[in-house]
């Protein structure tokens, strides 16, 4: 029995994965800040975008990457799956909410921010590793 994989992600996937979700959290920050100079609906919009862009991919990443078995590989294909309804559904529903409660959002800035936090860092997340780097993480 390979214990390695029964516990959840191996050292490869732990590595990308902290890598992917450092570059979100970077692009959301960057993203909000260069919101700013566009006054407090832009700023807060782009808050929000960030906001629910991390949120979900936390979510999903913490119900596919949960403890699984390589020997089952069609349950991890379900997780998958299951795991993309529930952030679509997140996505939508804060969305939903963000709407329904706050007036005078920015879409540009809202669903700009979303779209580049949720993109552009998995460009640079999936790059390896330069040697001098490797051994930080």
């Amino acid at each position: 029995m390979n214990s390695g994989n029964a516990r959840g992600l191996g050292p490869h996937d732990r590595v990308q994965l902290r890598r992917l979700l450092l570059w979100q959290g970077g692009f959301a920050l960057a993203a909000v800040v260069l919101a700013a100079p566009f006054g407090v609906t832009a700023l807060k919009s782009a808050a929000i975008g960030a906001g629910v862009c991390l949120l979900a991919n936390w979510v999903f990443a913490l119900r596919v990457f949960r403890g699984y078995r390589a020997q089952a590989p069609a349950e991890l294909a379900s997780r998958i799956y299951a795991a993309e309804i529930i952030k679509i559904v997140l996505i939508l529903g804060l969305f939903a909410l963000a709407f329904a409660t706050l007036a005078n959002l920015n879409l540009p800035a809202l669903l700009g921010t979303y779209f580049a936090v949720q993109v552009l860092p998995a460009l640079f997340a999936s790059r390896p590793a330069s040697p001098r780097t490797a051994n930080r993480d």
